[in-house]
């Protein structure tokens, strides 16, 4: 589990392939790793992944195929990833419960600066978009963000400077692909409703 609130960027310095998947060599940079053990979880860009090997700064983690289709960012070496360590029961929850499993792939429709911040605006996959709710909150690349706007399968995000200078949203523009994970709660509810709806028949 995670809160989506990013702790350093890495940069995916090698892919190797491996039989049905790749093994990713990433920089992790900034990232402590003075706590971090073999099996350990760090999210990377959104997506929760297990630390197989480390070698100073660097770390491992082995990428399934299923995982590589469902999900952006993890396929080219130079790309900058997310990190962020998985949450411990006594850490304070700066963002909101995160599960680092991508939900789906969005496309960045409009990344623009108004005045110091930034207007973030994503259509998101058809069947998430009933999730996403205004004043809700959304997993971006692995970054906890609240929805300012929502209009059909379109989502609009006002992103503070700190925000834009930490992470790899930076690197966004019209057309690029993110990793979106839904609200936990808002999964639960639509369970919960369709769970009686199905009782009561």
């Amino acid at each position: 589990m995670f809160s989506g609130i990013v702790a350093a960027c890495g940069r995916i310095e090698r892919i190797d392939p491996l039989q049905d998947g790749v093994r990713l060599t990433v920089n992790v940079a900034d990232l402590d790793l003075s706590d971090v053990q073999l099996g350990d979880s760090i999210a990377n860009s959104g997506v929760c992944l297990t630390v197989i090997a480390m070698d100073g700064p660097r770390v491992q983690f082995d990428v399934s195929r299923e995982t590589l289709n469902c999900t952006a960012g993890l396929d080219q070496a130079g790309n900058e990833v997310n990190l962020e360590k998985a949450l411990r029961l006594a850490d304070r929850l700066g963002g909101h419960l995160v599960t680092g499993h991508v939900d789906g792939v969005g496309e960045v429709v409009r990344f623009v600066p108004v005045g110091e911040s930034h207007d973030l605006v994503i259509r998101a996959p058809a069947a998430l978009a009933g999730y996403i709710a205004r004043k809700g909150s959304i997993t971006v690349n692995g970054v906890s963000l609240t929805v300012n706007r929502v209009e059909g399968t379109e989502f609009s995000i006002n992103l503070i400077p700190h925000t834009v200078a930490v992470t790899n949203l930076k690197h966004l523009a019209a057309g690029s692909r993110v990793n979106l994970e839904i609200d936990l709660i808002a999964r639960y509810c639509e369970r919960l409703l369709a769970w009686r709806e199905e009782s009561a028949q």
